[in-house]
């Protein structure tokens, strides 16, 4: 069943408009009486049928809600070292289907994207388009939010996540899932992940200051999207949201 997400507070009787609404009307074709899911704004989850349409504009009435979270019960922030070229694209789409709740890029040392501090925003847009879609087709009960490239300093200074990881390939003591281990009642956990050349000694110096923990991904070298992947999967199975 399809679900979109409505920018409104929920109530038995609701509309969609603007492009999902033509969605809707002219690619999925539904009809009268058809069902389809809906998000509100303060996160109500509910079936509705269509009662009718108007221009640019699909009208619905409640048919149940639904009390099932869609949601990890951890809320997971990737900070991300921008990688080149569509590879970020490719990172939001499948670690929101993962489960993750906010998505930083970040401007490292080792960074070969430069950012255009006017063409950022319109990249972010893209992004967030990305990650609406990535929500609904996996039935997310949240857009998770993209944000603007920032810098690394400024990111890692002012993240507040209660569990904070890096993934350094200088490290050989300590797996992630030993550290998970050892803080199974954050309720929010960051994990960073450098970019296709790294995270600098620099960098990695400064998480060790703010108390960050590092941990090894193991004895094979991934490049930076897999390294994002594999570390969202480990803690969404380690903390029990990955059928676990």
């Amino acid at each position: 069943m399809y679900r979109f997400f409505v920018p409104r507070d929920f109530g038995e009787t609701m509309f969609i408009d603007g492009q999902d609404a033509h969605h809707i009307t002219h690619v999925l074709r539904m009809k009268l009486g058809e069902q389809l899911q809906i998000v509100s704004l303060d996160q109500v989850a509910a079936v509705m049928k269509i009662t009718g349409f108007g221009e640019n504009r699909v009208d619905l009435a409640l048919v149940e809600t639904l009390e099932k979270s869609h949601e990890p019960s951890v809320k997971v922030t990737l900070i991300q070292g921008l990688p080149k070229q569509d590879k970020l694209e490719w990172v939001i789409q499948k670690a929101i289907e993962l489960g993750v709740t906010e998505i930083r890029p970040a401007i490292m040392d080792h960074s070969v994207v430069k950012v255009d501090p006017a063409k950022a925003a319109k990249k972010q847009e893209r992004w967030q388009k990305i990650a609406e879609a990535a929500a609904k087709q996996s039935k997310r009960d949240i857009i998770p939010q993209v944000a603007l490239p920032a810098r690394f300093r400024d990111i890692v200074t002012q993240c507040p996540a209660e569990l904070k990881i890096v993934a350094y390939e200088v490290e050989d003591t300590r797996g992630i899932r030993e550290v998970l281990a050892a803080h199974k009642e954050a309720a929010s956990i960051a994990f960073l992940i450098g970019p296709e050349g790294g995270i600098s000694k620099d960098e990695f110096a400064l998480t060790q200051e703010l108390g960050w923990h590092s941990v090894s991904l193991g004895p094979r070298i991934m490049r930076t999207e897999t390294a994002a992947l594999a570390t969202l999967t480990a803690i969404m199975y380690e903390t029990g949201n990955l059928g676990g």
